[in-house]
């Protein structure tokens, strides 16, 4: 989720894969205006990876051309990655994943555990819910939104349990509205095979809870950058949409949802920044069906609690993004929650998540999805979690032996929310 300017380079169609050999990324400690400081890296072409609200640090990634005039810019570097592209290799070698093998009219084996070993391109999360599906067969379909700017289906899933479907209050779980936040799609596909195999497995909780709300999950619900990710530039944030007069590519569709879109501060309207929010509040393909299938719900059953996973920062952050001194009306009801979420989620790893608004405890956001489905979708819970890890730990580009600890953490932690509802 984190704010990242926007190389001229990377604001009109790549041409090649871009390489990140030589990359360096750096800690600033800034000392004076984050409005001045961001005006100053974006004259030498740096990547903006994430801002700390504590301590007012910005963390950039500056190419090997760009090094030296980083460093005349008078501020102090101190060097988290010496090489980004060498942090990159330890992504890969993607495993390939093989669909599961099914019989007419019988339940599918779950799929293995492995497919967790790896990061995987987009058909094959297409087919590891699918797979999924085929699994639970008399409690589960799969469905897509969409489609996006490039055509693409935005894939879910829908979970209930033996109450019957689509008539009880709904939680929903959106992941990898950024693009370049990889561990997010993997960590809520793991949370839902959870969900199905204890729920097979006759588990007490599990079975009362998806008796008595359905699920409905969508892993990646900005397709077309996350397929540019793979394909051109590893870092990409935003969708692909282009629009008439602009040279610049792309909307961040987390503040494209349309609540206090355009709040001072909030995002920005420059079409080459990677926050910029669009020229109208959900004037994005993907936002339009997120936002109809979610006021679906809520004019139907009620959405009981929303989460929208990103990377990186180790966060749970509640509303309000747009105004760091409005609290939603039910504050320490969800800061009681969530303080008992981060403590379970530490509890597996102990990796400590911080609880907050998200004004205060990230950024000021506008156009934000969870701001949207509080005031608007009328959700109870609504919050947006920051996944692991840290900068020096890689940041968006964290090796795939993260991604069964990041599931068994916030396995632990959404079986607490349960609890609680």
């Amino acid at each position: 989720m984190r704010t990242l300017l926007c190389f001229s380079i990377f604001c009109s169609f790549a041409a090649a894969k871009l390489s990140y050999n030589g990359f360096k990324v750096f800690r600033i400690e800034n000392k004076g205006s984050a409005e001045e400081l961001e005006q100053s890296l974006s004259s030498i072409n740096s990547i903006l990876l994430s801002k700390d609200p504590n301590s007012e640090a910005f963390d950039i990634a500056v190419p090997p051309d760009q090094l030296q005039a980083a460093h005349q810019l008078g501020f102090e570097l101190n060097t988290v990655i010496d090489d980004l592209g060498t942090v990159l290799e330890n992504e890969g070698p993607f495993l390939t994943y093989i669909a599961t093998e099914k019989t007419q009219g019988v339940a599918a084996d779950l799929p293995p555990l492995s497919y967790f070993d790896s990061y995987h391109p987009y058909d094959e999360h297409i087919q590891f819910l699918t797979d999924l599906q085929a699994a639970f067969p008399n409690n589960s379909d799969t469905f897509s939104l969409g489609p996006s700017v490039e055509g693409r289906e935005l894939p879910g899933i829908h979970l209930w349990g033996g109450t019957g479907k689509g008539v009880k209050p709904a939680i929903v779980w959106h992941g990898t509205a950024h693009a370049r936040e990889w561990i997010s799609a993997p960590t809520v596909e793991y949370i839902t095979y959870k969900v199905i195999e204890e729920y097979q497995g006759e588990d007490s909780e599990i079975v009362s809870i998806l008796d008595n709300y359905d699920f409905y999950i969508l892993p990646i619900v900005n397709p077309d950058g996350f397929v540019y990710t793979h394909e051109s530039e590893r870092l990409w944030r935003k969708n692909r949409q282009t629009r008439d007069s602009q040279t610049c590519i792309g909307t961040d569709v987390n503040r494209n949802w349309p609540s206090h879109w355009n709040v001072s501060g909030g995002s920005s309207p420059d079409p080459c920044s990677n926050t910029y929010r669009g020229e109208a509040p959900g004037d994005t393909p993907e936002i339009q069906a997120l936002v109809a299938h979610m006021l679906d719900l809520a004019n139907g059953p009620g959405i009981k609690a929303y989460i929208d996973w990103h990377s990186y920062g180790k966060l749970i952050l509640l509303p309000y993004g747009y105004n760091c001194t409005a609290l939603p009306d039910n504050y320490e009801r969800q800061m009681s929650v969530g303080t008992g979420v981060a403590s379970a989620i530490a509890s597996v790893n102990g990796l400590e998540f911080r609880v907050g608004p998200t004004c205060t405890n990230l950024y000021q956001t506008a156009g934000s999805s969870t701001d949207w489905a509080f005031d608007v979708a009328g959700a109870e819970f609504s919050w947006l979690i920051e996944l692991r890890p840290t900068a020096a730990e890689g940041g968006f580009v964290i090796p795939p032996e993260n991604i069964l600890p990041s599931g068994a953490e916030h396995w632990a932690g959404v079986k607490y929310m349960f609890s609680q509802l």
